[in-house]
């Protein structure tokens, strides 16, 4: 099917970047522990503000914080954190930029015991949820599991990761398919999800 904008979910809008970002990484599932912590900080940077402000700045964001690459987040100190502030490519706001830092740590802790990919998943027991929705109407803000979720990575000192910044992050990498039934995204997503192996999973039936 050709993708066109009657069969595209409306959020993308008509920015390219945003019909890109639509078109080839929302819903395709992720299990690379750089990658997820990427995403799940710029979520959290996303609260407050669209997600097309932050996608125009994700490579700034990228370059700001060197490459999403959390041992050397975990080491930023407060020149590090002045630098970022007065970096106009990325959203400057102190607690987002503190709160970032204080996940790299909480990741590299976490790290010692287990993968952060493991440890998301293990949530939808590393089989990512199909859903069907006909409108985004019905489409949630938050579910049981966000909610579980985002309690337990505060419990291991992450910030910024309230249910709903959780669930938006779930949608992105994969975890759940909420491309409308209708968009012509949805199948090739469902059957990438589908495939899918999530780390330290079972074998799939």
């Amino acid at each position: 099917m050709t993708a066109n904008e009657t069969s595209r979910c409306a959020w993308a809008g008509a920015e390219p970047i945003y019909i890109r970002y639509h078109d080839e990484e929302w819903g395709v599932p992720k299990s690379d522990d750089r990658a997820l912590f990427e995403k799940l900080v710029l979520e959290g940077f996303q609260a407050g503000l669209s997600w097309l402000t932050i996608l125009k700045k994700r490579e700034n964001f990228r370059k700001a914080f060197h490459g999403f690459e959390a041992a050397r987040i975990a080491r930023y100190g407060a020149k590090d954190v002045a630098r970022l502030m007065a970096d106009a490519g990325i959203v400057r706001n102190r607690l987002k930029v503190e709160a970032t830092i204080d996940n790299a740590r909480a990741l590299l802790k976490l790290q010692q015991r287990t993968s952060l990919a493991a440890f998301l998943w293990g949530f939808l027991d590393g089989r990512p949820q199909i859903n069907r929705h006909a409108s985004l109407k019905t489409v949630p803000a938050t579910t049981p599991t966000s909610k579980a979720m985002s309690k337990a990575l505060l419990a291991e000192g992450f910030r910024f990761v309230g249910p709903t910044t959780v669930y938006a992050f779930m949608q992105a990498v994969g975890m759940v398919n909420d491309h409308l039934a209708g968009c012509f995204r949805h199948e090739p997503c469902a059957k990438l999800q589908a495939k899918f192996k999530a780390p330290g999973a079972t074998a799939r039936a």
